[in-house]
């Protein structure tokens, strides 16, 4: 199973996960256009697309969903809340609620050969979850928005070989930049964001001798910058019990604007 960031940051995410006869996105933040262009570079077409999965109703997330789903008619699968947002999402035109297929967090459901299970997150949005992919080859987690997490998230996104965790902001560069005040506090709050530290944290929680990739991704343009992510989660795994040398991991970071590189749970 494979998966490639697209797009991912604070103005647009979109992320390919797949297997050989399955083809799925998690979220369209971004223009048609951008999606065809990313699918391509995988030797992909937007109608081989067998599913498009929400984590929650945010424009970054799913501003260029109505153009695409109007264009190519692909099944949308989100939880009630978030598909009742979208509903109600004013700048997306018409959105055929035929594609919608309500979900629920903590029930696996099958999209060909790939089983998915949403699990709930802590963000600031009606019903957000985040996504975990398994099949025969391995187990693939997107998690983002997450303001912070648990036990419960822990268990749920353990045994996962490719990791897609948000690393939004670096704490100081938040507080000492433009944002006002509340914009701030909600990000560094619960229900906001994860910063650098908390996101190498998690990951170094969720470690172990088959991770095959560590993508880094959800950064905030005003806030962060893709080196001192890397850095930093680079120092949070420092002493880890499975390797001394980061590159076993394949840390790298997604880039908003540039297709990252294609990883594999094998």
């Amino acid at each position: 199973m494979n998966l490639c960031a697209i797009a991912s940051g604070s103005s647009g995410n979109c992320i390919y996960v797949g297997s050989e006869k399955t083809h799925l996105l998690v979220d369209v933040g971004i223009s048609k256009k951008r999606v065809e262009e990313g699918l391509e570079s995988l030797e992909l077409k937007a109608s081989e697309l067998d599913g498009i999965l929400i984590t929650h109703e945010h424009s970054d997330h799913i501003s260029g969903l109505g153009v695409f789903s109007r264009k190519y008619g692909v099944p949308i699968y989100g939880t009630k809340g978030t598909l009742d947002a979208i509903k109600n999402y004013k700048g997306l035109g018409k959105v055929d609620e035929s594609l919608f297929h309500v979900i629920s967090p903590d029930s696996d459901f099958q999209i060909d050969d790939i089983t998915v299970e949403a699990t709930t997150t802590w963000h600031d949005a009606a019903d957000p979850v985040c996504y975990s992919f398994s099949n025969e080859s391995g187990k693939v987690v997107v998690a983002t928005d997450m303001g912070n997490y648990d036990e419960y998230l822990l268990r749920k996104l353990r045994n996962a070989n490719v990791l897609f965790i948000e690393a939004n902001h670096d704490i100081q560069m938040l507080q000492v930049g433009p944002y006002p005040y509340y914009l701030k506090q909600r990000i560094l709050g619960n229900y906001g964001h994860l910063s650098n530290e908390r996101a190498g944290q998690l990951i170094r929680a969720l470690l172990h001798e088959k991770v095959k990739a560590i993508v880094l991704g959800h950064l905030s343009k005003e806030n962060n910058l893709a080196e001192l992510a890397y850095e930093t989660v680079n120092l949070e795994l420092l002493g880890n019990e499975y390797s001394n040398d980061i590159r076993d991991f394949n840390l790298q970071v997604a880039n908003r604007d540039i297709v990252s590189q294609l990883v594999a749970t094998k």
